[in-house]
């Protein structure tokens, strides 16, 4: 064995050198980790091998080679086209602000490979990650506000004292947002003490090529959707085509991108023994603790993000089709089902529906389920059995009732859905007992979830789907009031350009059929904002519209809701259990949303994309509602004006400290 002496202080200086190559190394390896995915939208297909197919991966060739431009913190944005009409394909990349030219680089370069993986053949796609997002679409997308879709991401633990969170948070998110809004990169961040030991980090970023108010809008939709999500959430983020928002309560971003630089490190000189003045001793004391430090907090730092990323709930992917490979997967054997239901009993029954009856049950796992179980005398039931089957299974979206799967013995046609407590908005929204349950607040957020849903199924999903049968008992609350729309025994699945459909076969519920398809079998899109209008006119008004008696000279909710929307009196609709606390402007805003979606003309009436955006953001001008398409009255009633009323908020609203501040509002008055 070849012996090797060395002085002790040599020894050191090799041992802390050997202990800089590994966090060098660690660093490096940190650095080329593959970027954080976050989530990703598919919408529309296009051919195989076809023109747009091409000029797409020509597009997302060139992207990454973009990405580099700069020194230091660039940029990080880039967008390009590819391609003449009607094969065009516009693109973009986006890397958060904190980024450098070459970690941007890479978060685009892995987008581009990970995009195509799981969107083949998407036509309009956007995926982001904690680092950057890539979008591409066949219409233009610059300079062009976009706050559809958009996706909530949250922590799963709570805060310890959620009112003064919320009070502190909402503080830093509106002096994120303006100091992001008036700086040319578009990008700030912002931290504030929530505790004496917790800093929360706040980031808010919009793509530089919006205009000032334009990325305003953008944001504030974006943190108005805060308290709808993640309210009292240690961590969440929304992930909007044209914005983001997010907090911490730990440093996701780099702070020396977006702090003062520190002041200069000074040189620590290391001399062997006896050539200086410093002993070994004393170079050991100094450096010694500082290594070890070095190295722990490394560790513990991977450790802690680590554990932070695994703790995230996100909303389920829209693209499930690679969770579903075939439909035995979910195949429930009958035996099963009975057990669960415990025979069917009827202590069981939740309900019963035109296609038959539903169940709670129990599966061995001890997961409550909802059994549908489908009439055996129903001759529209083996159709609309595997229309919701081969439907439902590909939707995931946290405002749609998921299916768990299905059993198909004999003539059994049995729906396995997942379990929601609060059954469905009929049962609270009709009962005076239970209407006092559902104040304002609760059904602002019914009605927001609702649309979100309804845009996912027409803009955001794989195909346009059109439900055909949107009415309050097919809208079912979870434990904390979230809508899920359920019921897709209607639904008709559009191919990717097509706009609408002609039927001889009317199904659906009569009081929220659009007339151009109750009287002429002509359903599109637009049929379902018809129904969604009538949904939210009995929302806010606590009555049914297939039930209501005349009252004022109206013999149903549509007239009556437009005679005092006309007559400039539109508070009166509202259900006398929430006189003591709403927003005026909200309910308002809401009557005139849902006139407008009840319009006869159907190119009047707004799309989803329109609906969600005008719910969360105020600066969105309403045009005025026409008379509603089942209006009945005379032809000189039809053409009077309507009324100016006063908007200054004079009802005792409970203020939210998450709600926008209405005084700054500029309101819309109907005319």
């Amino acid at each position: 064995m070849l012996g090797i002496q060395m002085p002790p202080s040599k020894f050191f200086m090799l041992f802390l050198f050997v202990i800089y190559l590994s966090i060098s190394f660690q660093s490096s390896f940190t650095a080329a980790a593959d970027p954080t995915y976050a989530y990703h939208v598919c919408s529309a297909n296009f051919t195989g091998n076809s023109t747009y197919q091409t000029n797409r991966n020509l597009l997302l060739s060139s992207l990454p080679t973009n990405a580099s431009r700069g020194n230091g913190y660039s940029s990080g944005f880039y967008n390009e086209t590819t391609g003449q009409d009607p094969n065009k394909v516009y693109g973009l990349f986006l890397c958060r602000g904190d980024q450098t030219a070459s970690s941007c680089q890479d978060c685009v370069t892995f987008a581009t490979r990970d995009l195509v993986q799981r969107c083949p053949d998407g036509k309009q796609t956007i995926i982001w990650y904690d680092q950057c997002l890539l979008r591409y679409s066949n219409r233009s997308i610059f300079s062009t506000m976009d706050t559809v879709p958009y996706v909530s991401l949250l922590n799963t633990q709570n805060v310890t004292d959620r009112g003064r969170f919320n009070q502190i948070l909402a503080s830093l998110m509106s002096q994120v947002v303006n100091q992001a809004v008036n700086n040319s990169r578009k990008f700030a961040t912002r931290t504030a003490n929530f505790t004496a030991l917790q800093t929360l980090y706040s980031l808010a970023q919009c793509t530089p090529d919006l205009s000032s108010s334009d990325c305003n809008v953008c944001l504030q939709a974006a943190i108005a959707e805060l308290p709808n999500c993640c309210s009292g959430k240690t961590g969440a983020q929304v992930l909007i085509p044209s914005c983001i928002v997010r907090y911490e309560f730990y440093p996701f971003y780099n702070l020396s991108a977006t702090s003062p630089p520190p002041p200069a490190p000074r040189n620590i000189l290391l001399f062997p023994a006896g050539k200086s003045g410093i002993s070994s001793s004393t170079i050991i004391a100094i450096v010694a603790p500082i290594a070890v430090t070095a190295v722990l907090f490394i560790v513990g730092l991977c450790y802690f993000i680590r554990k932070a990323k695994n703790k995230y709930n996100a909303v389920p992917e829209v693209n499930a089709d690679n969770d579903i490979t075939t439909l035995e997967s979910l195949q429930f054997d009958f035996e099963t089902i009975e057990v669960a239901t415990n025979n069917f009993s009827t202590d069981n029954k939740l309900g019963e529906g035109g296609f038959g009856e539903v169940y709670k049950g129990v599966l061995p796992s001890g997961q409550e389920i909802a059994v549908k179980r489908l009439s055996r005398s129903s001759g529209q039931g083996g159709q609309e059995f595997k229309n919701e089957v081969v439907l439902v299974a590909k939707l995931q979206h946290r405002n749609l009732v998921r299916l768990l799967g299905f059993c198909l013995e004999g003539e059994e046609k049995i729906l396995v859905y997942e379990f929601v407590p609060n059954k469905s908005l009929d049962y609270f929204l009709y009962e005076p007992e239970k209407q006092q349950q559902l104040d304002w607040s609760r059904r602002y957020k019914i009605i927001g979830g609702i649309a979100r849903g309804i845009l996912y199924l027409h803009e955001d999903s794989r195909l346009r789907i059109i439900h055909r049968d949107l009415k309050a008992s097919n809208i079912l609350l979870d434990a904390e009031m979230n809508p899920k729309i359920s019921d897709f025994g209607m639904a008709k699945i559009f191919g990717v350009d097509q706009t609408q459909g002609n039927t001889n076969r009317i199904v659906g519920t009569y009081g929220y059929m659009a007339p151009e398809y109750a009287m002429h079998g002509q359903f599109s899109v637009k049929s379902d904002v018809y129904s969604f209008g009538v949904l939210v006119l009995e929302i806010i008004t606590g009555k049914k519209n297939s039930s209501f008696y005349q009252t004022d000279g109206a013999a149903d909710l549509l007239s009556y809701a437009w005679k005092h929307w006309r007559d400039g009196t539109p508070l009166q609709l509202l259900d006398s259990n929430l006189t003591d606390s709403y927003s005026r402007n909200e309910v308002i805003r809401c009557i005139q949303l849902g006139l407008l979606c009840v319009q006869e003309d159907p190119a009047e009436r707004p799309s989803m994309a329109t609906i969600v955006l005008m719910l969360n953001s105020y600066s969105v001008t309403l045009p005025s509602p026409q008379h509603p398409a089942f209006f009945i009255g005379s032809r000189t009633e039809r053409d009077l004006p309507t009324k100016e009323f006063e908007c200054s908020d004079k009802s005792t609203s409970k203020s939210i400290p998450w709600s926008v501040d209405e005084a700054s509002i500029t309101e819309v008055y109907p005319r």
